[in-house]
């Protein structure tokens, strides 16, 4: 089957290797030049195309458009007013609210006025309790101003960390607060075009927080040089984003790199258009949502974490109005902050080549909060999901060999400078030749053909050793189980460190374990679900079969839980994005995992293999 037909940039690789075998790869093209400023390309955009839809979000059964020069006049309006403020790089924007028109306008303005963005992931204020991370956001940041879309929505999460900053609010203005419509009415003075010129590449564009999943949150500091140097990046390895304005429907938050850096300035860059999609990969409504949102746009890139993938492909399989509109202009469908799964994969080339008779490029990347965030990318076709591509360029990596792995350690004009207000944390993170070291590992497609590309070889703190001192390759491992268990766990935690074998703690999908129950006219609770003998009986098989093809202890599970709690934001268990931190969870459930490993008490929902 023939693929469609995309400009590609070349993605050769050079190496080079120490004699301690220690490996310095890079791309032999050097990076074209790019913007000073992220709102440089605002203003072109506004100039070259100024009717064209720049973010559009949904009202009633349409959707609300900005464009262009409509976005390029409130931002200078709203920088005006932010000027006025007395806000600078010691009293930030800081935004706690959901990816939406009036967000992107201020986070826009900020940036313009040399002032910095920080956009705070919602679920610290609206499903944490006790606001812990929004606090120690808030102190770390001291804001100047706070923005949330929703005064109602947002009011404990407003009450708990205003102190003394102005509260700005869209919707439902609590008393107090300032409505978002009156920054809109400051008439721009010379004051913006004067701060803007003082803009530069060194300049603090956004502070975005790392997501916590290794530890707690940290202020990652993104340059305008940042920023810009990765878009170009981009330009240089997929070319084909700069032949036609691209399209995408997205609900990638803001507040992480994927969403706020990637797609975000991957429209802006290009002179695109990026449709809000207030949807989310989970089942039920969030996913009916984007399913919606989708009809009638034809997208022309679609990116999205493996779980959004695949809680899209059912949809897509069922409907054909639907996946005819999907497939009709795309170009490139897109995953990252995670490992596809080989069934989703090929589910999705089966659906394109079913539909339109020709493969889509599918393609991946690795990066990070504090690359801003492309390190490496997959600008080449590739059969298989889990190759993660070369460096682009601009950019190095340094691969060094730790524990029978390589590290990957990453340098160029799209890292970091280091963590806001926190220099020690900044200076644990670089080694002596300034390279950002990323606690990832990397595997060589082919050792003598880097242009082939690298494979994630999980992250070294994840790796640990059973009482055998037999290594377990966590990270891999537990891609495989996730795929072995399909489609009955969500997601699976490794037990097993200084442990005699290696068990696993499962977060199970409860809607397909409830299918397996007899039917019912009442709602099942998750205890009844996981208790039932029709699920005990698949995950028994399923712990079976996996001992039958395991090759040794490093990949042998003998034991599994069912949880029935869900990981816990609070707790530190999980991100907002569904990253979970497997050191928490194992530390917060430590009497489960005891139980789990212990004969004398067995848990209700545990279930072992016979150890040989």
């Amino acid at each position: 089957m023939k693929a469609r037909a995309v400009r590609l940039g070349p993605h050769d690789a050079v190496v080079r290797r120490s004699s301690d075998g220690t490996r310095y790869v890079q791309s032999p093209h050097a990076l074209g030049a790019y913007p000073t400023s992220v709102t440089e390309r605002l203003r072109f955009w506004a100039g070259r195309a100024p009717e064209r839809t720049f973010l559009a979000a949904r009202s009633g059964d349409g959707w609300e458009r900005l464009d262009y020069a409509t976005t390029h006049q409130r931002v200078e309006r709203v920088a005006q007013a932010l000027l006025h403020r007395g806000l600078s790089a010691e009293r930030p924007v800081a935004v706690l609210s959901e990816n939406a028109l009036d967000h992107g306008v201020l986070g826009l303005a900020a940036m313009h006025a040399g002032i910095p963005w920080v956009p705070v992931s919602p679920a610290y204020s609206l499903v944490s309790q006790d606001f812990g991370k929004l606090k120690l956001v808030r102190d770390i940041v001291r804001p100047g101003l706070i923005y949330a879309a929703d005064g109602a929505r947002y009011e404990r999460a407003l009450a708990a960390v205003a102190g003394d900053a102005e509260v700005v609010v869209s919707r439902s203005v609590p008393s107090g607060a300032t409505p978002f419509e009156s920054l809109l009415s400051c008439p721009p003075t010379s004051a913006v075009s004067g701060a803007n010129a003082a803009v530069g590449p060194e300049t603090i564009a956004k502070i975005l927080f790392t997501s916590g999943s290794t530890g707690v949150p940290k202020g990652v500091i993104n340059t305008h040089r940042m920023l810009c140097s990765n878009q170009r990046m981009i330009a240089q390895t997929l070319a084909f984003v700069e032949d036609d304005p691209p399209v995408i429907v997205d609900w990638l938050p803001w507040n992480h790199t994927f969403g706020g850096n990637h797609n975000f300035n991957l429209i802006l860059f290009n002179g695109g258009t990026l449709y809000i999609d207030d949807g989310r990969p989970l089942p039920g409504a969030p996913i009916a949502r984007t399913v919606e949102n989708l009809r009638g746009i034809n997208p022309t890139l679609y990116l999205n974490v493996p779980k959004g993938f695949e809680s899209l492909v059912p949809f897509l399989r069922d409907d054909a109005a639907l996946r005819a509109g999907f497939f009709k202009d795309l170009k490139m469908i897109f995953y990252a902050a995670a490992a596809l799964s080989p069934v989703v994969w090929d589910a999705l080339v089966e659906l394109a080549e079913t539909t339109c008779g020709e493969r889509i490029f599918m393609g991946t990347s690795l990066g990070s909060t504090e690359t801003a965030p492309m390190s490496l990318t997959t600008n080449f076709h590739v059969d298989r999901a889990g190759i993660i591509g070369v460096p682009p360029p601009g950019v190095e990596i340094k691969l060094v060999p730790s524990g029978g792995k390589l590290e990957l350690r990453v340098r160029g004009p799209n890292v970091m400078p280091g963590y806001y207000r926190q220099p020690e944390a900044s200076r644990a993170v670089f080694d002596d030749e300034g390279y950002f070291c990323t606690g990832d590992a990397l595997q060589f497609v082919d050792p003598s053909d880097a242009s082939q590309g690298f494979t994630f070889d999980g992250r070294l703190a994840e790796d640990f050793k059973l009482s055998s001192g037999t290594w377990v390759n966590a990270g891999p491992l537990r891609i495989a189980m996730l795929a072995h268990f399909a489609p009955y766990a969500r997601d699976v935690v490794l037990a097993g460190h200084d442990r005699e074998y290696l068990a696993l703690l499962v977060f199970p999908d409860l809607d397909a374990c409830r299918a397996l129950c007899p039917a019912s006219d009442e709602p099942l609770p998750p205890g009844r679900i996981l208790a039932d003998p029709a699920v005990r009986r698949l995950f028994e098989g399923l712990l079976a079969s996996l001992a039958r093809s395991s090759s040794g202890s490093s990949t042998r599970i003998e034991r599994l839980m069912l949880l029935e709690e869900p990981p816990s934001l609070d707790a530190n268990e999980i991100t907002d994005k569904g990253s979970l931190n497997a050191r928490a969870i194992l530390d917060r459930r430590a009497a489960l995992v005891n139980e789990l490993y212990d004969d004398a008490s067995p848990h209700p929902i545990a279930l072992s293999l016979e150890r040989t």
